[in-house]
């Protein structure tokens, strides 16, 4: 357990640093929510998106919706499975700032640390960003969170960061449904109800998750740099 200790220098509000990787908006979407959480406190609050520039895979990753799904979707498996890093691009906001707490996005790819998220978190700027600091994850998921979760809690631990805690949020539907819900929208950029004659599930982040995103929000702030007053 983290006890509720504000480590910033007198006189100025927390930072608070959302960083991630989301090609479909979905990891975004709930670090966002968390973001107006942390704002309505007070805190300075900075957006650090990671872009995959990787030439191996970085152009199935520049459009969407993607262009021959089941391909470029199971093309990643390989990759996954081997835990690869790839090139990626950080913005300035990851060695600009000197942050309190830094929350991370994390989708799940193939049950594991997407290899964009993966990439930073084996990186040397990781070092500099996280050693000594807070951080909590929030992974997106279809089925499966935990090695997402305990990856990145791993990964941000060797670069000296301190965890504080972590929340996950999973598509509905079962193991083929919610997969071709998933593949559906990576491949049409739109929700169906069926798709190769079965009949799908919602799939992406939903309005009560974003509540739930901010609700985990308010209970990491209180814990890391205490309740608020009044």
């Amino acid at each position: 357990m983290v006890d509720a200790v504000t480590e910033k220098p007198p006189g100025r509000q927390p930072r608070v640093l959302l960083l991630y990787y989301s090609y479909t908006g979905q990891s975004q979407k709930v670090l966002e929510a968390a973001g107006e959480v942390f704002r309505a406190r007070g805190y300075e609050v900075t957006t650090a998106p990671i872009e995959f520039t990787d030439p191996r895979y970085a152009e199935r990753f520049s459009r969407f919706p993607m262009r021959s799904v089941w391909p470029e979707f199971l093309g990643m498996l390989p990759a996954q499975t081997l835990q690869r890093t790839g090139d990626i691009r950080t913005p300035d906001a990851v060695r600009a700032g000197d942050y309190d707490l830094i929350c991370i996005g994390s989708p799940t790819w193939w049950r594991s640390v997407s290899m964009p998220l993966r990439s930073f978190l084996k990186s040397h700027e990781a070092r500099n960003l996280l050693d000594g600091k807070r951080f909590a994850v929030f992974v997106v998921c279809r089925r499966y969170w935990r090695e997402n979760l305990t990856g990145v809690r791993k990964l941000a631990q060797k670069k000296g960061g301190r965890y504080v805690e972590g929340i996950h949020f999973t598509y509905p539907g079962g193991q083929l449904p919610s997969m071709l819900s998933l593949t559906s929208y990576l491949g049409s950029g739109e929700y169906k109800h069926r798709y190769l004659g079965v009949r799908l599930p919602p799939t992406n982040i939903s309005a009560e998750q974003i509540e739930e995103s901010r609700r985990f929000a308010a209970r990491i702030a209180d814990k890391v740099f205490g309740k608020r007053q009044g």
